[in-house]
């Protein structure tokens, strides 16, 4: 018999708008899974819904800190997964709700292949860092074109150097 502070494991597929959230119970049993609009208040409504000691598992996704942060400021544990780590592509049927349901289980099993979560300190300085590389790329791409312009045209390319 499953108590109310039995350890509930949730799986989240998330997605840009749109999340799948599964649950499911310390034996395995599916609880619910639910498609929620992406939004904090949505979010912790559907991860909590079925109370208990909660762990979430969480696809290393486009745009997962905003998810990560939330559960955190409500003590609610993630565990971040390496997506290269599930081997989705030896499944036969993928989608939202089955990959949500499927994190749940890992996470209980405990057999996911976890990533780390950078502090925002890091997260800051990594922006910094690929804001940095994409100015960069974006001026040699803006020379190379005018280098590019310069010899259709025959003209000698000026190094400033005697």
């Amino acid at each position: 018999m499953t108590t109310a502070l039995s350890r509930r494991y949730v799986g989240i597929d998330l997605h840009r708008r749109r999340s799948v959230v599964a649950t499911m119970n310390d034996e395995g049993a599916r609880l619910g899974c639910v498609r929620i609009d992406n939004g904090p208040l949505e979010l912790v409504k559907a991860v909590t819904a079925h109370g208990g000691e909660i762990e979430v598992a969480l696809e290393s996704t486009y745009g997962f800190y905003w998810v990560a942060d939330v559960l955190a400021a409500e003590h609610i544990p993630v565990h971040l997964v390496h997506p290269l780590g599930l081997h989705w592509e030896s499944r036969r049927v993928k989608n939202d709700e089955r990959d949500a349901a499927e994190l749940a289980n890992r996470l209980r099993r405990g057999d996911l292949p976890e990533a780390w979560i950078a502090p925002a300190e890091i997260r800051e300085l990594r922006e910094l860092c690929r804001y940095r590389l994409k100015l960069t790329a974006y001026r040699t791409s803006a020379k190379a074109q005018i280098h590019a312009i310069m010899a259709e045209e025959g003209i000698a390319e000026r190094t400033g150097r005697p």
